[in-house]
């Protein structure tokens, strides 16, 4: 098979599992969704709150260790906290970039573990069922579109975390979720430029 004809093959199957579609309607609800929650930051506060000041109480209240190590357990058990949070955090630094990188690897590494946990949870039949009931859309996707999928959880607001531990569940390849999951730091570069102009 010619490589144009793979790719033909490729976007054919990717057409009829509705893959596209998928892309489509998820990229939709994360710009509604990031769209809903900057107004709601922006009218919170306008009127209410006043975010630098407290992202500044952040700072001088809390090491950046204890900061970076509630990330990291965020970024591995369910994406329980916005990274957006973090990212904003970082801007406020004395090296905001570092800090992002940081931040980038932290949630790489994160979902390294959650992976790891997928696949320990594997062997323990009762929290597999359940976690495959839990997350079933999830691992449908991931066995219809493999790698597309990991690098749709790296990139758009779908828990990166349940994404991996999904992905760890199914045994899927390790070093192909290594390198899909890079997208992360993409993902960090993209809102840090717009979350670094507001703080």
């Amino acid at each position: 098979m010619t490589r144009y004809a793979k790719i033909k093959a490729i976007n054919r199957y990717y057409r009829i599992t509705k893959f596209y579609t998928f892309l489509k309607d998820t990229s939709i609800k994360a710009g509604i969704s990031i769209l809903i929650i900057g107004l709601l930051l922006l009218g919170l506060e306008h009127f209410f709150l006043d975010f630098n000041l407290l992202l500044d109480k952040l700072i001088t209240t809390f090491s950046p260790l204890s900061i970076l190590i509630v990330f990291t357990i965020s970024e591995t058990f369910l994406g329980l906290i916005p990274p957006e949070i973090f990212i904003a955090w970082s801007a406020k630094s004395a090296e905001p970039l570092l800090l992002l990188f940081l931040l980038a690897t932290l949630s790489y590494v994160g979902g390294i573990l959650a992976y790891l946990i997928g696949k320990l949870l594997y062997r323990i039949h009762s929290v597999r069922y359940h976690l495959e009931n839990k997350i079933a859309g999830h691992i449908a996707n991931l066995r219809k579109w493999g790698g597309f999928f990991v690098f749709v959880g790296a990139m758009l607001p779908i828990p990166h975390s349940v994404v991996s531990m999904a992905c760890g569940l199914i045994k899927y390849d390790f070093r192909h979720y290594l390198l899909w999951a890079l997208f992360r730091y993409l993902r960090f570069g993209i809102y840090a430029l717009v979350i670094f102009r507001v703080f």
